[in-house]
């Protein structure tokens, strides 16, 4: 069932799952059949909209669709022109400093050109556990906020990386055996990456808006396992 966050006359915000396309390309033309959160909306909400931004499809969190294709524009351009506050959450390994920031390219969709991207991150918690990954006998991680200020395709993943403390849960740009541990003691294997906050002032109406995707259920669970064994 869809979760909508947010709706007015312009704009429908939903909360997407992890694991969900948002609409199929001819990147992900091996995955034609599974059910797009597009078709979703289709299929429950009997209306077409249209995507305004995107999220990868490991990516979970709030995403805005535009009820009519000529309201995508002025949506879009608040991403364009850095005009809307994004906010994603993450767990990554080690302990991140305080808050920093990445200004590191990235290639673009056509995995040629590289692109200028920039990043800020806060650390938010750290939690050392008991269990050993490789020759170390204790494992570190970070909750981190992050807020990109450009939108390249993986940004956050490959500049969580190029910083060595990826994404938990990442199988192109993050540690396979951190990832395998949490597949292995926690039985989750879910990219740690969360679309949390979205800020903008609406183009239509001009009243700013702060919307919001409460994090995943596997999330707090997490957090409180890590919590519990901690030393």
């Amino acid at each position: 069932m869809i979760d909508i966050r947010f709706e007015d006359t312009y704009i429908l915000a939903v909360y997407k799952p992890n694991n969900m396309l948002v609409h199929h390309s001819a990147m992900a033309n091996n995955q034609l059949e599974e059910l797009s959160l597009v078709q979703l909306l289709k299929q429950e909400l009997g209306i077409k909209y249209y995507p305004v931004h995107r999220l990868d499809r490991k990516t979970s969190g709030i995403i805005l669709f535009a009820k009519q294709k000529e309201f995508v524009k002025p949506f879009q351009d608040l991403f364009v022109n850095n005009q809307i506050q994004k906010t994603y959450y993450g767990l990554v390994r080690g302990f991140i400093p305080e808050n920093g920031k990445i200004d590191s390219p990235v290639k673009g969709r056509d995995a040629n050109v590289h692109k200028e991207a920039l990043t800020y991150y806060k650390r938010i918690k750290i939690f050392s556990i008991p269990i050993q990954v490789g020759p170390y006998k204790v494992s570190r991680y970070s909750l981190v906020a992050l807020q990109p200020k450009t939108g390249r395709l993986h940004q956050l993943r490959i500049h969580m990386n190029k910083i060595s403390h990826p994404l938990i849960g990442d199988p192109k740009y993050g540690d396979r055996f951190h990832n395998r541990m949490f597949l292995e003691k926690f039985n989750i294997d879910s990219l740690f990456l969360h679309a949390k906050t979205l800020e903008f002032i609406h183009p239509f109406t001009q009243k700013t808006h702060t919307l919001t995707a409460d994090m995943p259920k596997k999330w707090e669970f997490i957090c409180t396992e890590l919590e519990k064994i901690q030393i």
